[in-house]
């Protein structure tokens, strides 16, 4: 596959893609990362109700269904074998590995180490799609990674409690990143060929049927859980799922992988906030610092050179 320095050469994009307004992309960014702050807000509410397969299972079904539901209204778009292949991994991977692996180890960190722990995942991200989608890797973008990964190191720092590390735990939440960083660089050339619904639809109904092990646990946990309860997994399974992960998959078709999976630092400070809110956890003065440092590395990072040009 040959590809231009900017980025990877893709299959012809439907014409209404170069009429795309600039600020739509924008917009979905946003409301994905706030989707998927609320996402660790509610995983952690339900952390004594549901064990990580049995949640995982719980939202993925709901996710596909309400996917499923709107996607059967839409024109479908044929799928190569290629194409097949890397919506499969990003539903093992993204959908199934990522949630079990993020759910279990927020079961044993503080909900707030954990999205720090996620935030390596653009550094992969930006290597990965470097070496595999032919993205450059600017300067800009190499020290805004430094100081948003500095700002993520601060915050992890000032939210943990010496001495209560769970080594397990820290690595599920790193396997958790390295999950969600193959399949968002694999999945990539996808989605500049087939409808963002219709990757999002079928990668999740994937990564249910990963989880399908788990049905025992989620009708166990369904039955002992609280009405709240029950409503947090819907939830998860329509807004942070459904919703959040087709507004990506939009963005992900008009932006670079490794300059969108930059923003997800954004995430960590509204996590902060609604943490505050939902839960009254308010987190101490280096949380604030590492948050803003991380900020003006997402700015950094979205930069691009003079002779780069747009």
């Amino acid at each position: 596959m040959t590809t231009s320095p900017r980025e990877p050469a893709l299959a012809p994009s439907p014409p209404s893609h170069d009429d795309t307004p600039a600020w739509l992309p924008v917009a979905a960014v946003a409301l994905t990362l706030t989707l998927w702050a609320s996402a660790f807000v509610a995983i952690r509410y339900l952390k004594d109700d549901f064990s990580p397969g049995s949640l995982s299972l719980g939202r993925l079904l709901i996710g596909s269904a309400a996917l499923g539901a709107v996607a059967m209204t839409r024109p479908r778009t044929r799928m190569s074998g290629r194409d097949w292949a890397a919506v499969i991994a990003g539903g093992v991977l993204w959908f199934g590995i990522y949630n079990v692996a993020l759910n279990a180890g927020e079961q044993r960190v503080d909900a707030g180490t954990a999205v720090m722990l996620i935030q390596v995942s653009p550094l992969l991200i930006a290597l990965l799609a470097a070496v595999f989608l032919g993205e450059r890797f600017t300067l800009f973008l190499g020290v805004g990674l430094v100081l948003a990964f500095a700002g993520v190191a601060i915050i992890a720092l000032g939210s943990s409690r010496s001495g209560e590390h769970d080594v397990v735990g820290v690595a599920l939440c790193l396997v958790s990143a390295l999950a969600y960083s193959v399949a968002l660089v694999a999945q990539k050339p996808v989605v500049g060929r087939v409808p963002a619904l219709q990757v999002t639809w079928l990668a999740c109904t994937v990564g249910a049927v990963v989880c399908l092990p788990f049905l025992g646990d989620l009708v166990r946990d369904m039955r002992a859980a609280s009405a709240s309860s029950v409503a947090w997994v819907v939830y998860l399974g329509v807004f942070p799922t459904a919703i959040a992960f087709t507004t990506f998959a939009f963005a992900l078709r008009h932006m670079g992988a490794s300059r969108l999976g930059v923003t997800t630092y954004l995430v960590p400070p509204l996590t902060i906030v609604m943490g505050l809110v939902f839960l009254g956890e308010a987190p101490p003065t280096l949380a604030y610092l590492g948050g803003i440092l991380a900020l003006v590395g997402v700015g950094v990072a979205r930069r691009r050179p003079k002779e780069a040009g747009s």
